[in-house]
């Protein structure tokens, strides 16, 4: 079994936790959540998602993934910050996958293509081959999900 770095997630400090897709993983040894403002670990060589970035591939399976968890509004914020660290690597999920998660967000910059924070981390983990058991438990639009990313 091979293992992989944990997977950060930074969180803003205003997400509204009611909502947020990634409750229930904060137990979980594979991922460490930190919030924004403030300070992250060493991500030098990880993986951070971004839109505008080149695909994820299987090449990129040793990294670790650094999630950007908030709103739209102020995940711009966040990825601009994210700018400063050096050494993380930016990938993007692939086109086809879209998002079950309901958004009525106007300033979300691709409404079909912008996942949930957890749907990204399933597709990635998918892509990279890592194993996805438990990640989707609990989430209310799985089935969706699964619907609109049949390949899943």
């Amino acid at each position: 079994m091979q293992l992989f770095p944990a997977t950060v997630v930074w969180r803003h400090r205003k997400e509204n936790l009611k909502k947020c897709s990634l409750r229930g993983l904060e137990s979980r040894s594979d991922f460490q959540f930190f919030t924004y403002p403030g300070v992250l670990p060493d991500l030098n060589g990880y993986i951070v998602l971004d839109l505008e970035a080149p695909p994820l591939s299987e090449a990129d399976g040793d990294k670790g993934l650094l999630i950007v968890d908030a709103t739209w509004r102020y995940a711009k914020t966040m990825m601009e910050s994210v700018t400063l660290v050096p050494g993380l690597i930016r990938r993007s999920i692939p086109d086809q996958y879209r998002t079950a998660y309901p958004r009525r967000q106007e300033d979300c910059p691709a409404p079909e293509r912008g996942l949930a924070s957890l749907e990204a981390i399933y597709v990635a983990y998918h892509l990279l081959g890592r194993d996805t058991t438990g990640l989707l438990e609990g989430y209310y639009w799985k089935d969706l999900f699964f619907e609109r990313n049949k390949d899943l």
